[in-house]
Parts: structure tokens; C-alpha cells; sequence
């Protein structure tokens, strides 16, 4: 709480959601969270500039894996004789890649290895946007309406619960879609 009120918060604030977009464990609500109930007339602010940078670490942790695995990955599988099943990987990844980013976005799913992955196996970089946009913005902005609306007495419910009403949420979408699709 005393870092959400000092006047550096929204740097912080984006420094860590970069970097938990490509590489570091520890989400932004940790921030975000104490920032929105120190200063709730700040909170589309405060998700905006969480969403920003989200989408700036994610297109690093994009350029991590596309960059990386060419220079060191590709080579060892070669060797080992497995081009080929990570051939047949990247394109199973890419064909569900709007969905794997959208349900790695909003759930408690490291958003990190995503964002490497889909640099990994030459995912378009528009699907990888516009979903990483997507799936951040409804994380962050439903996280801000809730803590603005609500207060200190959902704080509980959005660090232990949110991420797993997301995953239910999105089982029953995509169970959904199935149950349209093939009946």
C-alpha cells in the first residue's frame, strides 16, 4: 500500500506489468490492486497503463521466442532429430493461437510463457496483438470496474478467485462453441 499511493506508482506500475509479460513471475495485481483502492478515481488510469505496458512486455516476450529459438532451440532439435514434431507443434499451437492467448490472458495461466510461444512458432503477429489486447484489457479493466465499484471487500474475491472464474467462464464459452458446432 505504500508504494500504490507514492507518486512513481504508475512507472512501477508499468515496469512490472512489461516484464511479467515476458519474463517475470509475479503479476501486476499485486500493484495494481492497492493502487485502485488508495486512489479508485484513478482506476481506468491505473488498468490502462497496466495494459499498456502488458501488451509492450508481451510483444518482447514475442521477439524473446521468435529471436531465441532460431539462434539456439531450432539447432538442438535438428541435432536431435525432432524438426519435424516441432514443425507439427507450431502449427497445432497456431491453429488454436487466438484462443491459447485469450484464455493464457485473462487466467491465472503465466501470460509469459505464452507470449514466448507464440514468438516461438511464428504465430501472426496480428492474431497475437488483437487477442493479447483483448485478453489483457478485459483482465485489467474488469479488475479496475470491480475495485472501483466494490472497494476493499472484493480484494479476496479478485486475488483468489477471479482468475479461476475466468477459466470456468471461458470452459463454458468454448464448450459452448463445441455444443453448437457438432450437434
Amino acid at each position: 500500500m505504500g508504494l500504490a499511493d507514492h507518486p512513481r506508482a504508475l512507472w512501477a506500475l508499468a515496469i512490472v506489468s512489461f516484464v511479467e509479460s515476458s519474463f517475470f513471475p509475479i503479476p501486476p495485481d499485486v500493484i495494481m490492486i492497492p493502487m485502485i483502492l488508495a486512489r479508485p478515481s484513478r482506476a481506468w488510469l491505473i488498468a490502462g497503463v497496466a495494459l499498456i505496458s502488458s501488451i509492450l512486455g508481451g510483444l518482447f516476450g514475442y521477439a524473446i521466442g521468435a529471436f531465441a529459438f532460431e539462434t539456439v532451440g531450432q539447432p538442438i532439435l535438428a541435432a536431435l532429430g525432432k524438426a519435424d514434431a516441432m514443425e507439427a507443434f507450431n502449427v497445432r499451437f497456431n491453429d488454436m493461437g487466438f484462443w491459447a492467448v485469450l484464455i493464457a490472458g485473462m487466467t491465472p495461466f503465466p501470460y509469459k510463457v505464452i507470449t514466448i510461444m507464440s514468438g516461438w512458432t511464428g504465430m501472426p503477429l496480428a492474431t497475437f496483438m488483437v487477442s493479447s489486447l483483448l485478453a489483457r484489457g478485459i483482465r485489467f479493466f474488469l479488475v479496475a470496474a470491480l475495485l472501483k465499484q466494490f472497494g476493499a471487500p472484493i480484494r479476496d474475491f479478485i486475488e483468489k478467485r477471479l482468475g479461476i472464474m475466468f477459466a470456468l467462464f471461458l470452459a463454458v464459452l468454448i464448450g459452448g462453441f463445441y455444443v453448437v458446432k457438432f450437434l
